[in-house]
């Protein structure tokens, strides 16, 4: 089976294009779906089986996109014919060029083309290293496009409406368009073939075969990236694109092999799903030799598996198709290409399957024998900036939910799990408040566990203003054993950025060696809280003399006068709240640069500056200091500013006094 994995902004028609894709010979069958992310589906092109996986739009789905484009042969960009929607695109072209894998560019919707081709595709290449070629042009009557040129063919071909494009004559208005075009897209794939520049040079016409084993040699090789026109919902030039990736796109052998720094992958998981009453399931492809249920993969030995197949591969083969269940490794099931061994119930290089019962896979790695290795850095998710507080609507369920979370982040890499340092509770950190969402909705419909969210309360700290010299006496009577302890600590601000730092000038033995550390101790507990509450820190407080009992003196003693000291210190000295201050790094197209400022400025950021990405074309860092309490904020002004397609990374970088708090931050 060859897979490839079709991505793209939201609303560009990709599911319609899937749809096509997967009916172009056969009716449409139910497809393999996981929750609210991706669909795959299995279909049967020119005697040969295929996938594809379609991931769901919105840039909070790209980190389900980097497993299933790991385990797929070439990708393809579905975009809207649209020039002032090629910037929604730019996400996706990025992760492509990231990914190096070999790709097509599907122009949308052409019936209702908003603009000139050229224009969309200068747009679109504004954020594209890789020169983006056009294949095909337009063929126009009365202002709307008919048909398509192909400019390697030069065959002109007129759309029919739910059928495959009629081969008619070239109109005479379109003769100069396409030479133009053409000798545009030679030019481009002769850069990469000695023989086609010869050829060009010599004004010699190259032969049809031999362009078309130039562009699939440029393809593999991701040198360029084609671009195809047409309309899935009318099914206009979806056979073109199909054989395109029938004749260009390599082979499995190749995607193994960008897996193989570790060791040659027996397999990889491309999407995960939950299932009520079934449990997690994970979609498999075998990479380098078959694979069956019970082999060793990853460690752990493969559960049942489901192959993936068309009905009319498993009607050839005389097997069952995948709803009705039947599992591979029952010696009664042979590969859905027909490649595997015969009647093994193997999957061949390149077949898919989901596979149950086996807890030890997850998303994100590619499967040796006897380990697992995670995949190459390109198919990590972006850094989960939006973070939420979770806590069970039910305290039943609180054990519940971690065991739940757990399991759920083992087929969604965009999600990391950890523990609130306050509270307690579960801190999640998410791709956006629609992955949350679907989060959420995972927990309620799998597990049964419903539960709450808000956000996280900033770190606050709080600091004095001026020092501070106290004398403090404990002293205790009670019958017995008593207590006493004599200090005169000085407590005083400290650099921002310090921490707090303890000394001790006693002299003359008046406060013993061995309380010392005692007094320390107390100092360190009576910081935990300030006169807001919050922790104090850059301070320095200094020991400078005192009293002890030969008899009533001890360590609780003087741990007792430290704190003690420290608070009335504290309450005379003046005290500040200080908030974090994140250092962000947003990544944004360089076309809404200019707007961010405003946004920034906004939330009381410091703008640090801007320059170019030194990799991704179109692409700028925008660096800015920001308050923490404004960080959920800039997810959602973000998203407003850049149409969805900017995010960002932070850290901690210092604090500074607070002067005007939010109500989340107070």
């Amino acid at each position: 089976m060859r897979v490839f994995t079709l991505i793209g902004p939201s609303h560009s028609g990709k599911t319609e294009l899937a749809k096509a894709l997967a009916t172009l010979q056969e009716p449409e069958q139910k497809p393999q779906q996981a929750t609210g992310v991706a669909e795959l589906r299995a279909f049967p092109f020119m005697d040969e089986a295929w996938g594809v996986i379609d991931i769901a739009g919105g840039v909070e789905n790209l980190a389900t996109a980097g497993p299933a484009l790991a385990a797929s042969d070439a990708a393809v960009v579905c975009v809207p014919a649209d020039p002032s929607a090629g910037v929604l695109a730019a996400p996706y072209l990025r992760m492509i060029e990231e990914a190096g894998i070999p790709a097509f560019l599907f122009i949308n919707r052409m019936d209702q083309a908003a603009g000139r081709v050229a224009d969309i595709v200068a747009a679109l290449q504004t954020y594209c290293r890789h020169n983006i070629v056009l294949r095909q042009i337009p063929m126009r009557a009365s202002g709307e496009v008919i048909g398509a040129v192909d400019l390697i063919s030069e065959r002109a071909w007129k759309y029919q409406e739910g059928q495959p494009s009629a081969l008619v004559a070239f109109p005479d208005s379109i003769h100069a368009r396409e030479r133009q075009a053409r000798g545009e897209m030679l030019e481009a794939l002769a850069d990469y073939d000695d023989d086609l520049l010869e050829q060009l040079i010599e004004d010699r016409k190259p032969v049809t075969k031999a362009v078309y084993d130039v562009a699939t040699r440029v393809l593999q090789h991701n040198d360029l990236i084609p671009a195809l026109l047409g309309s899935a919902l009318h099914r206009n030039g979806i056979l073109r694109l199909m054989k395109s990736l029938r004749h260009e796109a390599p082979a499995v052998e190749v995607a193994a092999q960008r897996l193989a720094a570790d060791g040659q992958p027996l397999a990889v998981g491309c999407i995960g799903d939950l299932v009520k009453h079934l449990g997690k399931t994970v979609v498999v492809r075998a990479l380098s030799q078959p694979v069956g249920a019970g082999a060793q993969v990853g460690g752990g030995n493969l559960g049942a598996m489901t192959q993936l197949r068309d009905q009319s591969t498993a009607a050839k083969t005389g097997t069952s198709a995948p709803a009705a269940g039947r599992t591979a490794g029952n010696g009664r099931n042979p590969s859905p290409s027909g490649s595997g061994p015969s009647g093994s119930g193997d999957l061949a290089p390149g077949d898919i399957a989901q596979v149950v019962k086996s807890d030890h896979l997850s998303l994100g790695y590619a499967y040796l024998e006897n380990r697992a290795a995670q995949l190459p850095r390109w198919t990590q998710p972006r850094p989960s900036s939006y973070q939420r507080i979770i806590t069970p609507m039910n305290d039943r369920d609180d054990v519940r939910l971690t065991a739940a979370l757990e399991r759920i982040a083992e087929i969604d890499t965009g999600m990391l799990v950890e523990q609130d340092e306050i509270s307690g509770h579960a801190l999640l950190h998410l791709q956006g408040p629609l992955h949350l969402r679907r989060i959420l909705g995972l927990l309620n419909d799998s597990f049964g566990i419903e539960v709450g969210d808000k956000p996280v309360p900033p770190a606050l700290r709080e600091t004095i203003t001026r020092p501070v010299t106290i004398h403090h006496r404990h002293r205790k009577q009670s019958g017995g054993a008593g207590q006493f302890a004599d200090v005169v600590l000085s407590i005083a601000p400290a650099a921002r950025g310090s921490g707090f730092h303890f000394t001790d000038e006693v002299k003359g033995g008046a406060v013993p060696k061995g309380y010392i550390p005692s007094v320390e101790a107390g100092t360190r507990e009576a910081l935990k809280a300030g006169a807001n509450g919050h922790p104090v820190v850059d301070v320095q407080v200094t020991l400078k003399d005192g009293k002890h009992h030969s008899v009533d003196s001890s360590d609780y003693a003087f741990r007792t006068a430290g704190k003690s000291a420290v608070r009335e210190a504290l309450a005379e000295a003046g005290s500040v709240v200080l908030q974090p201050i994140m250092r962000v790094e947003i990544h944004v197209p360089s076309v809404f640069t200019g707007g961010l400022v405003p946004v920034v400025s906004g939330m009381q950021g410091q703008i640090l500056g801007f320059a170019a990405h030194p990799e991704a074309a179109g692409w700028d860092v925008f660096e800015t200091l920001l308050p923490v309490a404004a960080q959920e904020q800039l997810c959602s002004s973000l998203a407003s500013a850049t149409r969805g397609t900017a995010w960002f990374s932070s850290g901690f970088d210092h604090y500074e006094e607070a002067r005007r708090m939010s109500p989340a931050a107070s």
